[in-house]
């Protein structure tokens, strides 16, 4: 990178931020801190008004503000997309803040760019798998999404009536949020004072939340700490796939921590695995049916054959039904 863009990068970063240290900007374009200091002297020279903070940090004087800058296609591009993606798997706040952000955008492209906009916004889109099991969208018909992460930034206490499963009756629950995070659904990560420890809420099962008066001190978990304690691998399985399994694995085997695959005589393969959980990949094991054989551990032997009889109980008619279950469609 050169100095020029260097000095107009470090610009952005200062913009974007509330301050910036002088040792994260030498790290991030790999230069010494000197030349930090010496890039920071020039914009003051050219009139930028930087206030040292403590820490060794720099930061904009209140109120000054940039001129628009200028996007590349490039990155138009993955705001198109981010745009599409805010509207089908956020709340309609969140969306509707989305779109009106992105109009400004197009407000400050060249005519050439925004034709460009106007093209392309047609030709991305994004689906849910909606009732196929895929990600589901939170309810557009509240704001608890924006109510949440007003808690998060103002580190505010909220009163949720959470239903702990479906069906299940809403309970009142005062948490102090830490974070929200996406996989497969919206989930908030808080301090439950109920249960004095954290918990995470799925979105779409919280019928209502409202901010309390009462400010938290804050903790030292974080959403980062949090998701890296959740998933660090605790188990390591070992799975034996058919040939005609393998092919209906796909890619879901990286999904369950795929760390080794060994091809095996007949076509398939031994999967090793490490995951921070047994269940999950033990549902997933019962559409393999015989394909699969579990080698270990002896745990989630048991805990599909445990899954497979419940099913069975579930599905067998009185009259018709033997007097055990039968097979349980993965190999021991």
């Amino acid at each position: 990178m050169n100095r020029l863009n260097r000095i107009t990068a470090i610009l952005l970063q200062v913009q974007s931020r509330r301050s910036v240290r002088v040792q994260d900007l030498a790290e991030r374009y790999a230069v010494h801190a000197r030349t930090i200091y010496r890039d920071l002297r020039t914009l003051e020279e050219a009139g930028v008004p930087l206030l040292s903070v403590p820490g060794g940090g720099f930061s904009l004087a209140e109120g000054y503000r940039l001129p628009p800058v200028m996007f590349t296609r490039e990155e138009v591009t993955a705001l198109i997309t981010a745009e599409k993606l805010a509207e089908q798997f956020t709340d309609a706040p969140t969306a509707r803040f989305g779109r009106a952000a992105m109009d400004k955008l197009r407000a400050v492209l060249r005519s050439a760019d925004r034709a460009y906009v106007e093209d392309l916004t047609p030709r991305i889109a994004v689906h849910h798998r909606g009732h196929e099991g895929g990600p589901q969208p939170v309810a557009a018909d509240h704001d608890t999404r924006q109510t949440l992460l007003n808690g998060v930034s103002n580190r505010q206490v909220v009163r949720l009536d959470y239903r702990a499963g479906a069906g299940a009756v809403a309970s009142a629950r005062a948490v102090e949020p830490i974070g929200l995070y996406f996989d497969l659904h919206w989930q908030l990560v808080a301090y439950c004072r109920l249960r004095q420890a954290l918990r995470t809420f799925r979105l779409d099962r919280i019928a209502g939340a409202e901010l309390l008066p009462e400010r938290f001190a804050p903790r030292p978990d974080t959403l980062q700490t949090y998701r890296e304690q959740q998933r660090a691998p605790r188990h390591r399985v070992v799975l034996r796939f058919s040939a005609a399994g393998l092919l209906l694995v796909r890619d879901d085997k990286h999904y369950y921590g795929l760390v080794e695959e060994q091809p095996l005589a007949d076509g398939g393969a031994q999967l090793t695995l490490l995951l921070p959980a047994l269940r999950p990949l033990a549902h997933w094991l019962l559409y393999f049916g015989a394909q699969v054989t579990i080698v270990e551990p002896a745990e989630l032997r048991r805990t599909v054959l445990e899954l497979a009889g419940t099913a069975w109980h579930h599905h067998a008619v009185p009259d018709e039904a033997p007097t055990a279950p039968p097979g349980t469609g993965a190999s021991a």
